[in-house]
């Protein structure tokens, strides 16, 4: 354990190094990295944040981490910008330099990640019109996965832990399926090194899901509304995102309907159906059949509370892909999480998170088709300056029928906002 208590004692002294010192050129920054004319009806910001991450995990690397070793440095700039062209018009996109989407030891890369165009036709917000690469409607995670506004530093896990379903191929019956989820696990499967076919698993929702598409939504009272069609389902990978990767041959359909007694609580539901397979995937299906025969369906609920000093979240998704040559396939995760603000700068956080697996039809009888498993995170963060936080997270899993059925991992994070 030396080896994360170095890495978190670094950031922490990174952190009280940096803080006093960047305040006021970063405040400097803010002011030239905003514009305005006309009387400020057109008006545009750059604004971004550097986050500087380390893992401590076993082998193999658990949800949407990737690399072969124990340690993990991840270093991102994410660049945003939002302008506003009079009252009803508003632009936004978000770039990032990093190595990958996901944390991992890859090469450095620079991606567009988001980009969008919102028309908004009335000033009481009743409707808006979305068009570009955003984050899915599905849930309220998304509007808080950002480093900054993120009490922890991975993501639940619904939005991470990587299923037995694979969107690159097709299974031939449910043995095949079986063996991708690891199950039984008999020895036979090399578990070990499993970190090489991770990348060909899909959990129920990747992250935040930046597909390509439009939307309508709104809010009327203390009920809101949103809806989309995109080019990809909740479950793709971020190389399917972009409209030049994948067409709207085969769009996902998402709702969300919210409810919003008061300031405190938020309530929702919401509904997703779209094709989880590949294009490349047509010819090995079962004739007759089509990709678009074959669908991720994901229904969600979601509740949010806040008082005082807690901000308190759950979210729950019940997903059911259709695999060729098997069945239904179902599977519900959900994750319960509470935020609590110590001191204004002190915060500490903690997360309860659990996926389970249905069964499929096997030899006249039924069978789990996955691991069952839970995990719990906990978290405390520090903010320096409205500019400079430090977040510390420890994971604990365990995962039924598993070689190694407990597994724990240490990350920080370092956050630099201008």
């Amino acid at each position: 354990m030396r080896r994360p208590v170095f890495i978190a004692a670094l950031l922490l002294a990174l952190g009280a190094s940096l803080a006093p010192a960047a305040d006021d050129p970063i405040e400097r920054l803010e002011d030239f990295l905003t514009f305005s004319a006309f009387d400020g009806a057109f008006r545009v910001r750059f604004s971004g944040t550097v986050d500087l991450e380390g893992y401590h995990l076993q082998q193999p690397p658990p949800g949407l981490l990737y690399t072969d070793r124990h340690n993990l440095f991840n270093p991102r700039l994410t660049l945003f910008l939002d302008s506003q062209i009079g009252s009803h018009v508003y632009v936004f996109a978000q770039a990032r330099l990093d190595r990958g989407f996901d944390p991992s030891d890859g090469d450095a890369q620079v991606r567009l990640d988001e980009y969008a165009l919102r028309f908004t036709p009335w000033d009481d917000g009743r409707l808006s019109l979305q068009a570009g690469k955003f984050a899915t409607a599905a849930g309220r995670w998304t509007q808080r996965h950002l480093s900054w506004d993120n009490p922890f530093i991975t993501a639940p896990v619904p939005y991470d832990n990587l299923t037995g379903i694979w969107d690159g191929d097709v299974a031939d019956g449910t043995d095949e399926l079986l063996s991708w989820s690891y199950v039984p696990y008999d020895g036979k499967n090399n578990f070990n090194n499993s970190y090489s076919d991770k990348r060909m698993r899909v959990p129920i929702v990747w992250g935040p899901s930046y597909a390509s598409g439009l939307s309508v939504a709104g809010h009327i009272g203390k009920f809101d509304y949103a809806a989309e069609v995109k080019n990809a389902s909740l479950s793709s990978r971020p190389e399917s995102w972009d409209i030049t990767a994948l067409n709207f041959a085969n769009p996902t359909y998402t709702i969300r309907l919210g409810f919003r007694p008061n300031e405190a609580w938020n309530l929702g539901v919401s509904a997703s159906s779209g094709a989880y397979l590949l294009p490349e995937n047509a010819p090995n299906l079962p004739r007759g059949y089509g990709i678009g025969d074959y669908r991720e369906e994901v229904l969600a609920q979601d509740i949010s509370f806040e008082w005082h000093h807690w901000q308190v979240w759950a979210e729950v998704f019940e997903a059911r892909f259709q695999a060729p040559n098997v069945g239904n396939a179902d599977t519900l995760a959900y994750f319960l999480e509470a935020k609590y603000k110590i001191t204004p700068q002190l915060f500490g956080a903690l997360r309860w998170n659990q996926q389970l697996y249905a069964t499929i039809p096997d030899e006249g009888g039924r069978v789990t088709w996955g691991n069952d498993l839970w995990r719990v995170d906990a978290a405390l963060g520090y903010r320096f300056t409205p500019h400079t936080q430090v977040k510390l997270q420890y994971s604990f899993q365990h995962e039924d029928n598993a070689p190694h059925s407990l597994s724990s991992l240490f990350a920080a994070q370092f956050t630099l906002r201008f």
